[in-house]
């Protein structure tokens, strides 16, 4: 019967026949092979009785071979494994040139593994970041559709920019070299393929609320992309975005929704993928050692996430938040890059991980920020300053989550647009929303490979998704 490692490892089947596939990690000593097919993290050892095996075959037996084996599952005579494969047959399935395969059992850098991306999955790090991608992946829409949600399919090409952001891909049928001019010498996109100029979406949020406004709690799972000309560690121009939206809901409900999603995600990987945490915990306790003191987490990456799933988050206001940080001993002795001197600041990541790791010690969701540095659409308060808006803010990576209370006011939202130049005729259908049945509804925002991130502790937002896309690299 076949089977593969993961079942091999975990289910009583001793001394009994069994097949396997998988790709060959190591080969010593012409006798036992490291054998992987991707199930786990653990490879399993198939010992060989090289001399009755053909030596032809077993020079075929090189590091990233493709092989199919026969034999019996034994309790293993060596340390390091309980179960061993006594090797009946050996079938080479596909050669791996030994002076060509690029992924040698051997330490390999980052940047050398992204540069060899269609392969890097062969290694236990990105092996266990991946499998860690698809639970996380799954634990989302197990949650959602637990909870009464229905999954909607936002476009990806729109004609208008939710965020304001104007950093967008523009999606065109033209010819780039003659394109047709307007009377004034602009590109006249009436004669472009949708008959209007069009871009990657930034955002699923304004059509989920549309549909939130007639099924009552819809979400969207899908990838947005950002024209930012930004190569940093935590920047993608092309990422995937969960995005809920919920009718009759206000901003308490949205932080309770946001934090009640949280720790359910988070909880399913810790009963579910603990192999792989606990491997790559222990990659970066080895890293965080060649890190000065100063820099090191003060938490393992299973402590940092049961943080999260063990604290109730903290809810503070942007103004009492604003005061802690004025006061607090690195705002004051300067030791802040950013040094906070009055309401209005924008937060950077130190000051929201300071309120996380040092202040507050728990997760924290700040709510009603100033208008002006948050989106037209997050609903105004009372005092004419502040939005109903809230963010998440986790240890070691800050900002998780973004959401609002949406402005619900059909005449509010229009002054809103209007002082900032937001075409109304280009969201006359979300404008609609305000005019039949307008109700109080909020949602909120997380970029899919920030959790990644912090469920794996991976420093690098390009080590989390399969193929990274940013400025200057579109490889494979």
């Amino acid at each position: 019967m076949s089977y593969t490692v993961s079942q091999l490892l975990t289910q009583d089947i001793t001394f009994q026949p069994i097949e396997i596939k998988g790709w060959v990690r190591g080969f010593r000593s012409n006798r036992f092979i490291a054998l992987n097919d991707g199930s786990t993290i653990n490879n399993i050892q198939c010992v060989v009785d090289f001399e009755n095996t053909d030596e032809a075959i077993l020079k075929r037996i090189t590091t990233g071979a493709a092989i199919h084996i026969k034999g019996e599952l034994v309790e293993s005579q060596g340390k390091g494994q309980k179960v061993e494969i006594q090797v009946s047959s050996i079938e080479i399935l596909g050669d791996s040139d030994p002076e060509d395969y690029p992924i040698q059992p051997k330490k390999h850098t980052f940047e050398f593994l992204r540069e060899n991306a269609h392969l890097r999955t062969r290694t236990n790090t990105f092996s266990a970041v991946m499998r860690l991608r698809s639970s996380l992946s799954f634990a989302i829409h197990k949650y959602f559709n637990d909870n009464g949600f229905y999954y909607m399919h936002t476009p990806i090409i729109t004609g208008s920019d939710a965020e304001g952001a104007g950093e967008m891909f523009r999606v065109s049928a033209l010819d780039a070299k003659n394109p047709p001019l307007d009377d004034h010498g602009n590109i006249n996109y009436k004669e472009d393929f949708f008959g209007k100029e069009t871009n990657l979406t930034v955002s699923g949020q304004l059509e989920a609320e549309t549909f939130a406004m007639s099924l009552g709690k819809v979400y969207t799972f899908g990838p947005t992309f950002r024209a930012e000309n930004s190569n940093t560690s935590r920047h993608l121009a092309e990422f995937w975005m969960i995005e809920p939206e919920v009718a009759f809901m206000d901003l308490a409900g949205n932080m309770d929704l946001a934090e009640d999603f949280m720790k359910s995600v988070l909880t399913y990987v810790l009963e579910h993928n603990r192999e792989d945490l606990e491997f790559l915990e222990k990659r970066l306790l080895d890293e965080e050692k060649t890190k000065p003191q100063a820099e090191r987490s003060e938490m393992s990456l299973i402590e940092k996430i049961k943080f999260v799933v063990d604290n109730n988050f903290k809810r503070v206001s942007y103004t009492e938040a604003i005061d802690i940080l004025k006061n607090s001993k690195p705002n004051k002795k300067k030791k802040f890059n950013y040094i906070i001197e009055e309401w209005g600041a924008d937060l950077q990541s130190e000051h929201e991980r300071f309120l996380v790791e040092k202040h507050f010690k728990c997760p924290v969701i700040l709510f009603d920020y100033p208008a002006n540095i948050k989106a037209f659409y997050m609903r105004l308060n009372e005092d004419g300053k502040t939005v109903r808006a809230m963010d998440i803010l986790f240890p070691g990576i800050g900002e998780m989550v973004g959401g609002s209370q949406r402005e619900e006011r059909l005449d509010v939202l229009k002054e809103k647009m209007k002082a900032l130049d937001i075409d109304e005729e280009e969201l006359w259908w979300y404008l609609d929303l305000r005019k039949y049945g307008t109700a109080v509804h909020s949602g909120f925002g997380l970029g899919f490979e920030r959790l990644v991130m912090f469920a794996t502790g991976m420093g690098n937002i390009r080590d989390v998704i399969p193929y990274p896309r940013t400025p200057q690299n579109a490889e494979f």
